[in-house]
């Protein structure tokens, strides 16, 4: 190695041709530094696979969902109705004739009603009418105890069942409806 005198001191000057910049890089080396196109292509495929692959699973996972929160729904309806049930048949709250001591309706269950005995006393059994997940709305197919038990039309003397008025088929093969 040789320097030059000119104030270059620092810069070494290589002896012999040198060879241009673009034929001293090797090719091999180039397709190292990336993906190719294909291995892009392929990489793509594979995810598409498995993103359409999960689609169904993740179908199925929120159907269970909406189905545990149905069975959620109509167990804390029908405890309600219960609730009410064993009060009235102890004479803590007066009913109609004829009703049976179910309640009349759902809203009863939401307003709450005076217990006999305590006029400053007033009992809820439900928060709110929950929202079918079936169906996104509050309202629920009801029975009375006049209606047959496998009736979809209220008679509108007493609530003495709820359901879904979903048409549509659990995932086990059940209706909705018949929960």
């Amino acid at each position: 190695m040789r320097f030059e005198s000119r104030g270059d001191h620092h810069r070494p000057r290589h002896s012999g041709h040198s060879a241009p910049a673009s034929a001293a890089v090797n090719p091999q080396r180039v397709s190292a530094k990336g993906m190719t196109l294909i291995e892009l292509v392929i990489t793509c495929a594979i995810l598409i696979v498995l993103s359409t692959a999960s689609l169904p699973v993740t179908r199925y996972v929120m159907i269970r969902k909406q189905e545990a929160e149905l069975r959620y729904d109509l167990r804390e309806m029908r405890d309600a109705v219960d609730r009410y049930k064993d009060l009235a048949d102890k004479n803590q709250i007066q009913i109609k004739v004829g009703t049976e001591g179910y309640p009349p309706d759902l809203d009863t269950l939401v307003k709450g009603v005076q217990l006999a005995g305590a006029p400053d006393r007033h009992m809820r059994f439900l928060r709110k009418i929950p929202v079918d997940p079936m169906t996104g709305k509050t309202d629920w197919g009801m029975r009375s105890v006049q209606d047959d038990a496998d009736s979809n039309s209220w008679g509108g003397q007493d609530v003495f069942d709820v359901f879904t008025i979903s048409t549509g088929t659990a995932l086990d093969g059940t209706k909705y409806s018949g929960w």
